[in-house]
């Protein structure tokens, strides 16, 4: 399964892990793993050590998980390779999410 999900011990913060390709193949997994939490009720992390690619319609999802979350531009995108780091600073998300 190429997302796994963790929630931070005080349940506030879930971390969705991305493996593999992250692209439109992914896109129904990926809005279930964050709509099994109630809209507006956590933070989330992105956690992109394993993926590999990232397309435009990922970075859609990211917008969709953005709107969903406990604050708007809350959601934090971590550990991304070089390649996938240069597609969030081209498409601006660098200012849209915190990018680690």
């Amino acid at each position: 399964m190429p997302i796994n999900n963790t929630v931070s011990s005080d349940g506030k913060v879930v971390t969705l892990h991305i493996s593999g390709r992250f692209d439109f193949a992914m896109h129904q997994e990926f809005m279930q793993a964050y709509k099994a939490y109630e809209r507006g009720s956590k933070e989330f992390v992105v956690d992109l050590g394993k993926a590999e690619y990232m397309d435009s319609s990922a970075l859609g999802m990211l917008l969709q998980l953005r709107d969903y979350g406990a604050k708007s531009g809350s959601v934090e995108l971590r550990n991304s390779n070089d390649s996938i780091r240069e597609i969030l600073r081209i498409a601006n998300f660098d200012k849209l999410f915190k990018v680690s």
